[in-house]
């Protein structure tokens, strides 16, 4: 917000009336050309200007990045991945040089993505990764000491000033390698200034002394820092990312996030479609040419490929690092493949008409002669060189247009749309809109009370505050566990008990999603078990198993466990459903998602009652009956 803010400031003080919203629509684009700005100083760092022209082009259209960068991507991240790069860029020209003005901007563009997005923690565990690499491989210089101590002193300090970081970067286990790399370099530095006083006999004593009180003060203190709370432990999303089955087995509300699964092969296809295979080729030629800034390559594109394999989210870390590698292998494979073209034809005309009468080996040997008596390497050549250099080159070409078409028809097709406005294809291969969301958020501000409590799962809980304008129990910002749990029993539970809980939350409506009639996979019945799982967390009443089958599988068709065929998400979404025909040739009641009959065709609903369903289905919205009174039926309540 504060640089949308500013942007909108400096553009006004210009005299460029821009209105806030559409600064707000346009900030994303407007950043990701910046960020294919620092990727191109950050690839022209590491190798030359070629290979970051390369990058920043791969940047530019890589889907794994656009997703976050589209216009009215309004998101941490539309900003957060040009200050990563940034600050990546301003490091490895600070470890090149040495200098404090750059080491001091790589602090202010650490303190800029400290307040933007907390994926912070993957630079402050990074860049001190790599001064460790370093530092291990006998590779450490003033440069690098000068460097990491200024970045660290001055980012800490400036991380310090954002609220919501406060004293974590001297508290939390998160930051500890920090400290822990810049003590290092402390000491080692100490011990070379000893050892240029004392003889080598006593250095060796002093050295070893040292490294023994070092390492037991350094334990003393971590363990009582541990223990008396000054130190904080690893926070769940932590252990989620070192081990991804962690958060599913002790914190769900985060593993039923759809972005923090565990990414599939084709998501990496989907989203890098050529990097998949230039990446380890980048990596091949980073190996055999080690160098302090080939190494940081190396270090963020193994780890980056990590993360992103543990949760799609991380997908969006891994996509400009996968380009300045795969920019890399390009720019290596073409350059040595141009350059047998170049030998391989005749030096200039007058070299050509001299050996024009003379044979090919003929012509090799004059060649190496000329490049004897020069005092010049000879450079071989062989038969049919200059084929097999335009093969090459034709077929990198091909594959950089495949990917610029690729790049384009994922961009047009999946990241294009708004999410709250479904696109689908028609036999006839047409586009269908699903405005089924829309329409309900409209129907609810019309046709409810203001003040009216909407009882929903938390994805579309800012869908419903923003455009429907009324009063949801959990949103996307929810922290509060049990709250959303309570959600998650009333979902799971039968009908009674859940109303007793929407009675006690002061639930007006509820609303659910379906896509068993459209074939929409991402519906509440797919997302239920999370729900099982989250409101089990708080109440140890909730079985999972309780929802399977015999088989032990989730289904929904006559196979499904009675608790399954009677809970109240169960109902909701398939009420009247039974008489419906979705497809031809099949029995009514069949759901296209699950694609099986469904188990239980006569719901009936006891304390709610349908107030809407949108065209498609996508949306179902029930009232919240009141209490019966006493000898009345639920059809004289409706009434």
């Amino acid at each position: 917000m504060w640089t949308a803010a500013l942007v909108h400031s400096v553009l006004h003080y210009f005299n460029i009336t821009v209105a806030i919203r559409n600064v707000c629509v346009l900030l994303a684009p407007f950043f990701a050309s910046n960020t294919a700005i620092a990727t191109y100083l950050f690839t022209r760092e590491v190798t030359d200007n070629g290979t970051g022209l390369v990058a920043a082009a791969m940047i530019a259209v890589a889907p794994g990045y656009i997703s976050r960068s589209v216009a009215g991507s309004y998101d941490n991240e539309g900003i957060a991945i040009f200050a990563l790069i940034f600050t990546f860029f301003t490091w490895v020209r600070a470890l090149g040089t040495g200098s404090l003005f750059w080491s001091g901007l790589c602090s202010l563009a650490y303190f800029y993505m400290v307040s933007a997005w907390g994926g912070y923690i993957f630079i402050i565990n990074l860049i001190p990764l790599h001064a460790l690499v370093l530092l291990l491989s006998g590779r450490y210089s003033n440069r690098l000491y000068v460097s990491y101590c200024t970045f660290y002193v001055l980012g800490t300090i400036l991380s310090m000033q954002i609220r919501f970081v406060g004293f974590q970067p001297v508290q939390s286990s998160e930051h500890m390698a920090a400290l822990g790399v810049f003590g290092l370099l402390q000491i080692y530095v100490f011990v070379n200034w000893v050892r240029t006083l004392v003889p080598p006999q006593s250095f060796r004593i002093v050295f070893r002394t040292a490294l023994i009180a070092s390492v037991s003060a350094l334990t003393v203190v971590g363990v009582l820092g541990t223990y008396l709370g000054y130190i904080s432990p690893w926070t769940g999303r932590f252990y989620a990312l070192l081990d991804p089955t962690y958060a599913k087995d002790h914190i769900p509300i985060i593993a039923s996030v759809s972005e923090h699964q565990p990414t599939t092969w084709a998501s990496f296809f989907f989203d890098l479609h050529a990097l998949c295979f230039l990446f380890p080729a980048g990596l091949f030629f980073c190996f055999r040419k080690l160098t302090d800034l080939n190494i940081f390559v190396i270090i963020y594109g193994i780890m980056s490929v990590y993360f992103a394999g543990v949760m799609v989210r991380l997908m969006l870390v891994l996509a400009p690092i996968a380009c300045v590698i795969g920019a890399i292998a390009i720019s290596t494979t073409l350059r040595t493949y141009m350059k047998q073209i170049r030998r391989a034809r005749p030096a200039s005309n007058a070299s050509a008409s001299a050996t024009a009468n003379l044979s090919r080996p003929a012509a090799a040997k004059r060649a190496a002669r000329v490049a004897q008596n020069s005092g010049k390497p000879i450079e071989t050549t062989h038969e049919g060189q200059e084929q097999v250099g335009y093969v090459v080159v034709a077929g990198i070409t091909l594959l950089l247009v495949f990917y610029i078409l690729h790049c384009t028809w994922v961009t047009s097709e999946a990241y294009s749309s708004p999410s709250i406005v479904l696109a689908a294809r028609g036999m006839d291969g047409g586009k269908i809109i699903f405005d089924d969301f829309r329409e309900a958020y409209y129907w609810l501000r019309q046709n409810t009370a203001e003040d009216a409590k909407v009882m929903s799962w938390w994805d579309y809980g800012y869908q419903i505050a923003a455009m429907a304008n009324r009063t949801i129990l959990v949103d996307n910002n929810t922290w509060n566990n049990t709250h959303i749990a309570q959600v998650g029993k009333a979902m799971s539970a039968y009908e009674d008990v859940a109303y007793e809980v929407m009675r006690k939350l002061d639930v007006d409506y509820v609303l659910v999603l379906f896509g068993g009639l459209t074939g929409y996979s991402s519906d509440d019945i797919n997302k239920f078990l999370w729900m099982v799982r989250i409101g089990g967390s708080c109440d140890s009443s909730i079985k999972e198993q309780d929802y399977y089958s015999k088989e032990g599988q989730y289904v929904v068709d006559g196979t499904a466990s009675h608790k399954m065929l009677n809970c109240l998400m169960y109902k909701m979404c398939y009420y009247r459903f039974g008489k419906v025909f979705t497809e031809h040739g099949k029995p009514p009641g069949y759901d296209r998602v699950r694609n099986c009959e469904i188990g239980n065709k006569n719901v009936e609903l006891e304390h709610l009652e349908e107030v809407y369903t949108t065209e498609h289905w996508l949306v179902r919205i029930y009232k919240v009956l009141p209490p019966m009174n006493r000898g009345t039926s639920p059809a004289s309540t409706r009434a």
